[in-house]
This record gives C-alpha cells, sequence and structure tokens, in this order.
C-alpha cells in the first residue's frame, strides 16, 4: 500500500517538515500497530481536529468567556459536553482537558490539598504515573500511597486496598491504570471509598471506547468522578474529558479553568465532539466487541504458545506478557519486533526484578489492528509472527525479522488504514 502525499500546502511551505509526515503516514500504513494506547481516527476526527478552530480563544465556559465572538465556539462545545453525557450517562462532562494527565492534576486541584494522602495502583502494577506516584508531580506534591496485584494471579487484592484505605484515610482514590488486563471491578472500589468518606475517581482511559460500547461495565454510578482521555479506545483526538456527577461539577471546573488551563483548544473539542457522534453509533459497538474478541484470541493463541501472561489473560484490549520463560527482556523484544513492523511497547510486570527502563514485559493491544478490520481469524498469524519475532529477538536473528516485516506489509497492503490517505 502507498500513502500519497497530500498536504499540499505544508509541501509547499516546509517539504522537509512534510517528508516527515508523508513517512509517517506510511509507517502507520503497512505496520500492526498493537500499543494499546494508540489507534486510528476517522477522517472527520482528523478534519475537525485542522479546521479554523485552532484559530480562536474561549477562555472560560460556554456562556461567560472572557473573549468575544464565541457565537460558533459556545455550540460546539456544548454540543461536545451533551454527547459526552449522553454516551457516559454522567450528570455533567468537561471537555477542556488537555490530555490526560492535566485531567487527572485536576481532580487533585478540585478535592484536595497539597501534602494529602492519594491512593492508586502502584506503577509497576499497573497504574499510571499521575495515581500518586513518586516522580510525578502528584507524587511530589501529594502523599500517595499505592496498593497492589496478588502474586499468585496479578489480580487486584482489594484486601490489601481496603486495608490500606481505613489505615492511610485518602482523600482520593483512584481505580484503573495503563496495564490493567481485566475487568474493573468499580462497586468494590466505591463500597472502600465510601467506607472512609475519599473521593472515588475512575480513571478509564484505556477502557473508555469499550465502555461507550458496552464491551465493559460503566463507572457509573459508582464512582464520583470519571477521568478519560479522547484516544486510545474511543478512536478520538489526543485530548480529555472528566465527567461527573452534578456535586462534583462546580470544583472540576474550577479546577481546570482557571485552576489549571487558560483557553480551551477549539479544534480539538471539535474534533472531541465528532468522535463522541461516532461512537454512539450501532456500528462502534460492534468494533468496541470485537476489539474484546481479538484481544482473547490472541491471548489464546499466545498461552498455545507457552507465553506467561499477567493475570493469564484479558478482559478487554491489552495483554501484558512475562518473557522471563522466553528468555528475552521486553526492550529487547519490542525494538525486534519493531523492526519486523509489528509495534508494541515494552512493559513493567507485577514483581518485576528488572528496571523500568528494561524491564521484562511487553504490552500489546488490538484496537488498532481491529479499526483496520482484523479479526479473530487473523489472531493464530499475529501470534505466530510475534512468537517468531521473539524467537528471532532471541537469537539476534534479523533476517528472520526482515521476513515477518515483508509479510506484515503484505497483510496491512489488504486492511487499509481509517484517515489515512491512499495513492
Amino acid at each position: 500500500m502507498t500513502v500519497s502525499l497530500t498536504h499540499r500546502a505544508l509541501s509547499a511551505a516546509d517539504p522537509e517538515l512534510a517528508a516527515m509526515v508523508a513517512a509517517e503516514e506510511q509507517l502507520q500504513s503497512d505496520t500492526l500497530r498493537m500499543i494499546p494506547s494508540e489507534n486510528y481516527v476517522s477522517q472527520a476526527v482528523l478534519e475537525a481536529t485542522g479546521t479554523v478552530l485552532t484559530n480562536k480563544y474561549s477562555e472560560g465556559y460556554p456562556g461567560k468567556r472572557y473573549y468575544e465572538g464565541q457565537q460558533n465556539i459556545d455550540p460546539i462545545e456544548r454540543l461536545a459536553v451533551e454527547r459526552a453525557k449522553s454516551l457516559f450517562g454522567a450528570e455533567h462532562a468537561n471537555v477542556q482537558p488537555y490530555s490526560g494527565s492535566p485531567a487527572n492534576l485536576a481532580v487533585y486541584l478540585a478535592f484536595a490539598e497539597p501534602g494529602d494522602t492519594v491512593m492508586g495502583m502502584a506503577l509497576p502494577m499497573g497504574g499510571h504515573l499521575t495515581h500518586g506516584w513518586g516522580v510525578s508531580a502528584t507524587g511530589k506534591w501529594f502523599r500517595g500511597v499505592q496498593y497492589g496485584v496478588r502474586a499468585e494471579t496479578g489480580l487486584t487484592d482489594f484486601d490489601e486496598v481496603r486495608d490500606l484505605a481505613l489505615k492511610e484515610q485518602p482523600k482520593i482514590i483512584f481505580c484503573g491504570g495503563t496495564a490493567v488486563p481485566r475487568t474493573i471491578d468499580f462497586a468494590a472500589f466505591a463500597e472502600i471509598a465510601r467506607e472512609v468518606d475519599a473521593v472515588l475517581v475512575a480513571d478509564i482511559a484505556h477502557i473508555a471506547g469499550l465502555i461507550a460500547g458496552g464491551a465493559h461495565p460503566s463507572p457509573f454510578p459508582h464512582a464520583d468522578v470519571v477521568s478519560t482521555t479522547t484516544h486510545k479506545t474511543l478512536r478520538g483526538p489526543r485530548g480529555a474529558m472528566l465527567l461527573s456527577r452534578e456535586p462534583r461539577a462546580k470544583a472540576l471546573d474550577k479546577a481546570v479553568f482557571p485552576g489549571l488551563q487558560g483557553g480551551p483548544h477549539n479544534h480539538t473539542t471539535a474534533a472531541i465532539a465528532v468522535a463522541l457522534h461516532e461512537a454512539a453509533q450501532p456500528v462502534f459497538r460492534d468494533y468496541a466487541h470485537a476489539v474484546v474478541a481479538n484481544a482473547k484470541a490472541l491471548a489464546a493463541e499466545l498461552l498455545e504458545r507457552g507465553y506467561d501472561l499477567v493475570t493469564g489473560g484479558t478482559d478487554n484490549h491489552l495483554i501484558l506478557m512475562d518473557l522471563t520463560p522466553k528468555e528475552v527482556p521486553g526492550k529487547i523484544a519490542a525494538k525486534a519486533l519493531d523492526r519486523a513492523g509489528i509495534v508494541t511497547n515494552y512493559n513493567t510486570v507485577p514483581f518485576d526484578p528488572r528496571k523500568p527502563f528494561d524491564p521484562s514485559g511487553l504490552r500489546i493491544g488490538t484496537p488498532s489492528l481491529t479499526s483496520r478490520g482484523l479479526g479473530t481469524e487473523h489472531m493464530p498469524l499475529v501470534a505466530d509472527w510475534i512468537d517468531r519475532g521473539v524467537t528471532a529477538a532471541r537469537a539476534g536473528d534479523e533476517d528472520a525479522l526482515t521476513t515477518i516485516r515483508a509479510e506484515v506489509r503484505d497483510l496491512m497492503a489488504a486492511y487499509p488504514a481509517p484517515g489515512l490517505p491512499t495513492a
């Protein structure tokens, strides 16, 4: 599949940068993208992101702006808000956060004071930096305490969560993470949060699209606040949203603006509105369920090939592999697979003895390949490529990686990527 250079104005103004964009289009076209947090947006989302809305400043909220000329901007933001509320069943939505980390930081600003105790899943166990981990601002400005998973299952240890919450009395409890392959029990977290009078925040950045499509239980009505990015499984632009019950709305809005941000990125707001509209369609529900079906099928194929999967499999879009039994570190495997045209990321696994920048694990997912139309019938081939790639990484067999690369390119040519130009 050959990708044509369609950015005429960019090519004329800055051919060097235009060539880089074209190269990325080609790379996204002919590789098997398996990083769980990546996806393809539709042409409609791309077009909304590139509109003249980027020219407009709009500090404040619809009807209460600090700049004039909002006749068109206010309806766009209101549309995005109403679509978010409808799709997720939320009483309130804020679509202005620039990305997931600032959205989470707004939660701290809204419901905690510097030095307060906050609680989240430990980063090495699958949590996120902004859930109070030490190297993050959230761990430096607040007193972060972390819960983990059971060593024998890889699943959340709710006895530990409850004991820790009772002992530490956190103001905020985060559930969710970046490498959690199983269904999140929002009700169990909510029961613990109520017991210690903590604000429960469900970070659904990875699974928002699955929730919208009915392929994962909703955090409502259990969570007080829901934080999410708008890309990943939701297939929107790089942005974020905060959803909540109405009593939490005012504090969240004040935390986002003027607490953390100035003017929202109106072109992103428009693209979020488009993505939310797409996610409300029946075909998106089919997509969400297909993502999960593909992940489960791929996990089964990898298990048959002797791979050690954290929690023994997956309920959602991602698979976390411990490559220790295969005698190859995650970083070496990920870089080898990249040369083979299979894009993944190396990742820590629970109780990993290796360092974070050279961990034992590999994190893979099915959102992007599902967006291209691959189904469960393709998962044996994908598992075979991964297995051959890991074996080649261990042996240093570059010829094998080159062979896989050609096979990947051939398959991708038959499944064009949404939003990418074609020759």
